[in-house]
């Protein structure tokens, strides 16, 4: 099940023609509009294998929350623009945004639940497994 959640009618419009064009079924995706955090506090914990995160920097750290709370064990968490227009390795780079970003790569690399990664490719992708409990 692919689960899409997207403020912009527009943006949920186009991607159900995208659906539509290569067959999917609609019990296989669901489009919620809506805010993101609005809707993530009532999707299911424990029950995704991936979620991708691409929104506001203001929010950003938010949805991750959100999104380690939804990953199965052994799911994995994707968030785009991790290095933010490349200002994210720069310390001296003191905007809101950039600073909310490196201190999210921050906190993802600390989190004892994740194996996480850094790919400089595009924007940056900040790639984390949400590791299986150990016993």
């Amino acid at each position: 099940m692919l689960t899409s959640i997207d403020v912009e009618p527009e943006y949920q419009a186009a991607a159900r023609e995208v659906l539509t064009a290569m067959k999917v079924k609609p019990a296989q995706a669901r489009l919620i509009g809506g805010r993101a955090l609005d809707v993530l506090p009532r999707l299911a914990g424990g029950a995704y294998d991936l979620v991708f995160v691409d929104g506001d920097p203001e929010e950003t750290p938010e949805y991750v929350t959100h999104a380690i709370r939804m990953l199965r064990p052994g799911g994995i968490l994707i968030v785009a623009n991790a290095l933010w227009h490349d200002l994210v390795p720069e310390p001296a780079r003191r905007d809101e945004d950039t600073v909310r970003m490196r201190e999210l790569v921050r906190s993802v690399r600390n989190d004892d639940r994740l194996t996480p990664v850094l790919l400089g490719a595009g924007d940056g992708l900040l790639v984390a497994i949400n590791r299986p409990p150990t016993r």
